[in-house]
């Protein structure tokens, strides 16, 4: 079930309806009833897996009070082990197991041995690696003692399972989103309309621009050897935008939903290619998950405090681990490793923190510099999303040979010249976004102060959806 598919469109209201005008006077229904509502989306997918979730969810939940309940530190780190090697295992085994026997294979045969793994032809279970995220957050937190174990399972599997962010995050910590399950929840008109403006501003992203983009992007990755430098530099440009506007919309849509039904998720994009050097752009993307490797890989390992080649040690593990989490292929780890790179002189010159405000605050322009920094950022991230993009490493090095060819000052290929529209909507995206880029997500600042130019605003956003919204296309961030 998509967000951005007929069925969700029947699904959402009826459970707002019956979560605020039927069963809105008892929390313990209304969590019930979430947690029903929550199953149901999942099993949409393939209710096969339903299973797994559920199992998740109970074997942490059991071990959480456990951990709780003794002060023994051995049969505290016993639980605590036992948790994370399983939900690590079912990870491992679904989405990393083919990916370490052939590359196993692969090592060997460079040293004459022929070895034919056994391989496995399983479905990834959608969103496995986020809610998989969400208990091992949990776990690590009762272990360390931060929390206790929550003793209400219906709340505890809400926490794991809440529908907006169940396949694609936010990552959620227990410390942010169990207080709002176990409160009682009123309804409140103004974040409802906050959180219908973010639906709508990230369907726009996803339907109108990413979808769009994703019909470039991938015929031009999909017969790069024989299109000319331009069109490919077009390639990794729609790639670059597809990706944004299709995650970007997704968490926007689902704080939306969230929001809809009276609670806060984390913030997950907060304008990340407005961002001035690199280590600025990964404090925007993907904020939930950089968060998590910070708090619960970086600073285990020594975060900052130790001397500078454990802090070089430190930086590349956790884009490595990144990259990696992103999926089973040596392009993701490459990804990874190149954007290690690019954080490397901020970390030894010490400037990665230089930009912590928003560029251009309270300014309608940004400065001459701001402007080169942000385009210079915005190349070095469109280059990275080539390895993201592309199926080998191999076949990403040849596609940016393609690019600095001499074909380059070439005219695009006709398929490009097609699709120019969609080069008209980018504009006119990231000039909303830039408008709104000291809020929380783009729609929230009032554009136009009569409310008959917002409806006009609101009703263009709405025509473009319905008239130029691309093929369907699944959200990128589902396969991990």
């Amino acid at each position: 079930m998509l967000f951005n598919s007929l069925e969700f469109g029947i699904f959402f209201p009826i459970i707002f309806v019956l979560y605020w005008f039927v069963v809105n006077k008892n929390l313990r229904i209304q969590n019930f009833l979430l947690l029903a509502a929550s199953y149901y989306f999942y099993s949409c997918w393939d209710w096969r897996f339903l299973f797994l979730l559920m199992f998740s969810t109970l074997l942490d939940y059991f071990t959480g009070l456990k951990m709780c309940a003794s002060d023994n530190k051995s049969i505290r780190k016993f639980w605590f082990w036992l948790s994370v090697i399983v939900n690590l295992g079912f990870l491992g085994v679904f989405k990393y197991y083919n990916f370490f026997v052939e590359s196993f294979a692969n090592a060997f045969s460079l040293f004459g041995f022929k070895i034919h793994p056994t391989t496995i032809n399983v479905i990834l279970p959608i969103g496995i690696s986020f809610y998989t995220f969400h208990g091992l957050s949990y776990v690590i937190d009762i272990y360390k003692r931060r929390i206790k174990a929550e003793k209400n399972f219906v709340d505890y599997a809400v926490f794991v399972s809440f529908f907006p962010l169940l396949v694609a995050g936010p990552i959620e910590r227990a410390t942010h989103l169990l207080p709002q399950i176990k409160q009682k929840r009123v309804f409140d008109y103004s974040k409802a309309v906050d959180g219908m403006r973010q639906i709508l501003w990230g369907l726009f992203k996803k339907v109108v621009i990413a979808d769009n983009c994703a019909l470039c992007a991938d015929h031009i990755f999909s017969n790069y050897e024989t299109l000319p430098g331009s069109t490919l530099f077009f390639g990794a440009l729609f790639f670059s935008i597809q990706i944004y506007g299709d995650f970007s919309g997704y968490s926007d849509i689902a704080l939306g939903t969230a929001r809809l039904l009276g609670i806060n998720l984390l913030r997950n994009f907060a304008f990340p290619y407005f961002s001035r050097d690199i280590a600025e752009f990964w404090r925007r993307w993907h904020i939930s998950l950089t968060t998590w490797f910070r708090d619960y890989l970086y600073i285990p390992l020594g975060g900052s405090r130790g001397g500078l080649w454990m802090k070089i040690r430190n930086t590349f593990i956790i884009f490595l681990v990144s990259g990696f989490w992103h999926g089973a292929n040596w392009t993701f780890i490459f990804w990874g490793l190149i954007n290690a790179i690019y954080f490397l002189p901020l970390l030894l010159s010490k400037t990665n923190r230089n930009h912590l405000n928003i560029v251009a605050q309270g300014k309608i322009f940004p400065n001459i510099k701001e402007l080169l920094q942000m385009f210079y950022t915005f190349l070095l991230a469109m280059f990275a999303w080539i390895f993201f993009r592309a199926h080998t490493i191999t076949e990403a090095f040849r596609y940016i040979r393609g690019i600095f060819s001499q074909s380059f000052f070439s005219f695009p290929d006709e398929f490009v010249q097609s699709g120019v529209f969609i080069l008209l909507f980018i504009p006119f995206m990231f000039l909303i976004e830039w408008l709104g880029r000291e809020k929380e997500h783009a729609l929230q600042r009032t554009i136009f102060s009569k409310i008959i130019l917002r409806w006009c605003f609101y009703t263009l956003i709405l025509w473009m959806l319905f008239n130029y919204g691309g093929a369907q296309v699944p959200f990128i961030y589902f396969q991990f």
